[in-house]
């Protein structure tokens, strides 16, 4: 610090910047990285500074280096400790940047905190549904069928938001540390946690496009659109060819929730529900990230013949993809819910327990009543489509990127059983008489893969080595 503030031209060496980045930052890598970055700015403000000066001469001397102090700690922001993760690794600093704020929701903190902000959110809302009257309440329909559709009833809120999304934000945000606490640093050679760092958030910015695209469709397209089509105008006007549920039962149970009631409630729905899935497609832009990071590393390697880390980056590429089939796993069963939900609406049965349980039945006594229901607009059988869609193409990027070489090959066969057992179950849903067994299989093979994902004990030997590989 003492050369900073001295009229000399030695300055301050980068080995130096970084161990005074390291003290300023407390040993924090994220600190660390921060001040990294504003110190060198500011070393090359006083630099120029200096020039300045001198070519100002000594007249102006004392006024011109007063000044270049001032910048350098005080150029747009009013102490070190604003200084925010809002800038970029090769220095110019943002202001925000979406991509890294929502990485942060994943590496920050405990890995719990994203689980438990959900599921809390969801907990929220199941209570307000049962101080307003909807969590269990049926109504009967045109046919005469007494039809059960209370909020609690409904398991793409309640199976989704509480068991399978903060599973999902909790293997994503696990495999997330480990790759850049560990598995980034030691096969990309980089000793030092700044600089591997920093080299990740490079590629957090890299995707920066498709997290802001992410936000526009969950927030305006999945929340506020279709919030106002399937909720608010047919609250309000009527119409829309939409199936009775918790949400519209102001138009046919008046007695039991106002429409004004109604409109908040499915309003706070909404939106939590598309700031949720906003995450849900993070998380994936993030595994596709570190896959595509660990590819990149490996394939730099084939231009080291000299050096062999094949070992290295398959035990790190089975972790990867380990955590990868867990989170599509998890995905498929999100979306394999609420496609059920709305088929359940659409149906014959009493409540969804009771269609599932009819419709396992029906095929052993050999009836085919698969299509006794109504007919009603479905935008979530869309939706839960590109959930499938986007979760399997992240599991298949990884699988090309890295199964193709190296002894991942007998895993990763496995895991793609699985998850293609569990798309084919979700494209046939009430599609025939006894869909539901199918289902119950899938799942439970699905949930077999949550615990065991290499689905046996043989992975060390795949592997070449003698160690078991986590």
């Amino acid at each position: 610090m003492q050369l900073w503030f001295q009229e000399n031209d030695k300055g301050i060496s980068a080995a130096n910047i970084r161990w005074l980045a390291r003290v300023f930052g407390c040993d924090d890598p994220v600190a660390t990285s921060e001040w990294q970055i504003e110190l060198s700015a500011a070393q090359s403000r006083l630099t120029a500074k200096r020039r300045e000066w001198k070519r100002a001469g000594s007249s102006g001397a004392q006024e011109i280096l007063d000044t270049a102090l001032t910048a350098t700690f005080d150029d747009e922001t009013d102490s070190p400790a604003e200084l925010t993760r809002d800038t970029d690794a090769k220095g110019p600093r943002r202001r925000f940047s979406l991509a890294r704020k929502s990485e942060a929701f994943f590496s920050d903190g405990s890995p719990l905190n994203l689980p438990a902000s959900v599921f809390a959110g969801i907990t929220a809302l199941g209570f307000l549904s049962y101080i307003i009257g909807i969590h269990n309440v049926t109504y009967e329909r045109a046919d005469g069928l007494v039809k059960q559709v209370g909020f609690l009833w409904a398991p793409n809120w309640t199976l989704d938001f509480m068991v399978f999304l903060p599973l999902f934000f909790f293997f994503v945000t696990e495999l997330l540390v480990f790759w850049k606490s560990e598995g980034r640093r030691k096969l990309a050679a980089q000793g030092d946690q700044v600089e591997s760092d920093e080299a990740w958030l490079r590629n957090v910015d890299a995707s920066s496009y498709t997290y802001c695209s992410a936000f526009v469709i969950c927030l305006l397209f999945a929340g506020l659109f279709q919030w106002i089509g399937v909720s608010l105008i047919p609250l309000m006007k009527g119409g829309g060819n939409y199936a009775i549920d918790w949400g519209k039962i102001a138009l046919v149970r008046p007695e039991v929730i106002s429409v004004p009631a109604t409109v908040v409630f499915t309003g706070l729905a909404y939106l939590y529900m598309c700031l949720v899935f906003y995450l849900f497609f993070v998380g994936l832009i993030l595994l596709y990230s570190i896959v595509h990071d660990l590819w990149r590393i490996g394939d730099g390697f084939k231009k080291l013949p000299h050096v062999d880390h094949q070992q290295e980056f398959n035990e790190a590429g089975l972790t990867v993809m380990r955590g990868v089939f867990r989170c599509t796993v998890l995905g498929v069963l999100i979306a394999i819910w609420m496609k059920v939900q709305s088929s359940y609406l659409a149906s014959g049965g009493e409540n969804i327990v009771a269609w599932l349980v009819g419709d396992m039945s029906s095929m052993f006594q050999g009836r085919n009543d698969v299509s006794t229901g109504f007919r009603y607009r479905m935008p979530t059988h869309y939706s839960s489509l590109l959930i499938v869609i986007s979760t399997c193409f992240v599991f298949l990027y990884g699988s090309i990127r890295l199964g193709v070489e190296g002894r991942l090959h007998a895993p990763l066969w496995k895991m793609s059983a699985v998850v293609a057992l569990l798309v084919v179950s979700y494209l046939l849903i009430d599609a025939f008489a006894g869909f539901s067994t199918l289902l119950a299989i899938s799942a439970l093979v699905a949930l077999y893969g949550l615990f065991d994902p290499g689905l046996g004990r043989r992975l060390a030997s795949e592997l070449g080595n003698n160690q078991s590989v986590s």
